[in-house]
């Protein structure tokens, strides 16, 4: 055994989770929507604060009232509804582009089908619309009214699970995502939607990005980024492009 809080056995993701909840002892209720306008909010939300990305999510009801209008806007008019998240142009397409695909195949936009296929064939449909990766194919199937067994990763969970060394330093979500189910298998989705929240929790309060506050994470004497000094690693300064040279979106 590697040490206490390996996730490699259900047994060590337990005792994390015990000891969370006993940090944590009050989780946040939390509403599900259906599982497009989970979809939509999820997409919308990416490096966004949670409640802007709530505001934007009303303000996009209001404004088209159904999906299968936002479906049908140009990309311009969504961003300009949507104008106060991160990265909203580029957000804007996506989200249109994403609708539009389901509303030909499900013109009711209703996505309910997916609760009745396995886990791996829903996240698999929900990935090839455009701007859907595992983070927000997890989030439609367990948020919503799916209760589906699936983990979200966002990006707090992805830094915890990195510091702690549960995945490389360089580990994509969907590593993240396939080590922490295979992990957890039986979970109920339950399960992992308080898995989720209370390592978020941890990662907003005591494991943050640039000022980690060790002290007060109730993990810190098992987690090897405490125990090599607690200090994010410097990031690496950008290479210097060509003037000539278009600069990518982000």
């Amino acid at each position: 055994m590697q040490g206490i809080l390996d996730f490699g056995a259900r047994a060590d993701v337990g005792r994390m989770r015990d000891r969370l909840l006993a940090h944590f002892p009050a989780l946040p209720a939390w509403y599900r929507p259906d599982p497009c306008s989970q979809l939509v909010l999820s997409l919308i939300s990416s490096r966004t604060r949670d409640a802007l990305s709530l505001l934007a999510h009303r303000k996009l009801l209001w404004h088209f009232a159904a999906w299968g209008r936002v479906a049908q806007a140009a990309p311009g008019e969504i961003e300009a509804v949507i104008a106060d998240v991160r990265f909203a142009d580029r957000k804007a397409v996506q989200l249109q582009a994403a609708l539009a695909i389901i509303g030909r195949q499900h013109p009711d936009f209703r996505l309910d089908f997916l609760g009745t296929w396995p886990v791996a064939r829903a996240m698999a449909w929900l990935e090839k619309l455009p701007g859907v990766g595992p983070k927000v194919a997890a989030s439609t199937l367990n948020f919503s009214t799916l209760r589906a067994s699936a983990f979200v990763v966002d990006s707090h969970v992805h830094r915890v699970l990195r510091r702690f060394g549960f995945v490389g330093p360089a580990a994509a979500t969907r590593r993240a995502y396939d080590f922490v189910m295979a992990a957890t298998a039986g979970w109920g989705a339950d399960d992992l939607d308080g898995l989720h929240m209370l390592l978020k929790q941890l990662g907003q309060t005591a494991c943050r990005a640039l000022d980690p506050a060790c002290a007060a994470c109730p993990l810190a004497p098992d987690c090897r980024f405490h125990r090599r000094g607690g200090r994010p690693r410097p990031r690496r300064p950008a290479r210097a492009k060509a003037v000539d040279q278009p600069r990518p979106r982000l």
